[in-house]
């Protein structure tokens, strides 16, 4: 009679079984184990990427505003050259009429010269030699101004440009280390000989009339 030993058949099957299960967990727990890496890796990765966009986001608005703070820039100092060159070009022409240096009409006629973005500083007559100084931004103005000084009948051709240099200047509200580009000239010309200072009223004449006959009107 032959025996079998069913325990240890069974004993066996459980320890396979039970060895089976617990590599089907190890199995399990790494599996999770990766998929929780790699969705930690890309939520990382997405992370830094949308830093990445804000931050160019952030870039470009403050490339935009410092341009748009570049154009207000621009404006203010283009603001501050003109009101100074109405207010150097108002006192110059009311200091060379109570001066009586240069006669009237000359004097409107420079003043009528005198193209956008440029303005004087002196104006000095020696006999009939007129030397004028002054600044400008740009070259096309100093040229505009020459040609329109050639054109007054007063003054004798050629004029004359016998100075010229460039300054940078920074200009009030304008930002640091940003500065204006001036050109400061000097303009000599010729007076036309018959162009001279008209002579004071006689003593004793009338503004706007003859003077009164001796012994009154009666």
């Amino acid at each position: 009679m032959i025996r079998i030993n069913l325990v240890g058949v069974e004993r066996q099957t459980k320890k396979r079984a039970i060895a089976f299960d617990i590599g089907q967990r190890i199995t399990l727990i790494c599996s999770l184990v990766v998929v929780l890496a790699l969705a930690g890796l890309g939520y990382w990765y997405y992370s830094l990427n949308q830093q990445s966009q804000q931050v160019d986001d952030d870039i470009l608005h403050a490339q935009q505003e410092q341009a748009r703070l570049q154009s207000i820039i621009r404006e203010v100092a283009q603001f501050d050259a003109q009101r100074a060159q109405l207010q150097q070009r108002v006192a110059l022409i009311e200091q060379l009429r109570s001066g009586q240096s240069v006669p009237v009409q000359l004097l409107d006629q420079v003043s009528r010269a005198i193209p956008d973005m440029l303005w004087l500083t002196d104006l000095e007559q020696k006999g009939n030699d007129l030397t004028i100084q002054g600044q400008s931004t740009t070259l096309i103005s100093l040229s505009d101004f020459v040609g329109n000084l050639g054109a007054s009948t007063m003054l004798q051709k050629p004029i004359e440009i016998v100075n010229s240099q460039v300054e940078t200047v920074t200009a009030t509200g304008q930002a640091r280390g940003a500065g204006i580009d001036l050109i400061k000239f000097t303009v000599k010309a010729q007076i036309v000989p018959s162009a001279k200072a008209p002579p004071p009223p006689a003593a004793g004449a009338r503004a706007g009339g003859p003077a009164p006959p001796a012994g009154g009107a009666r």
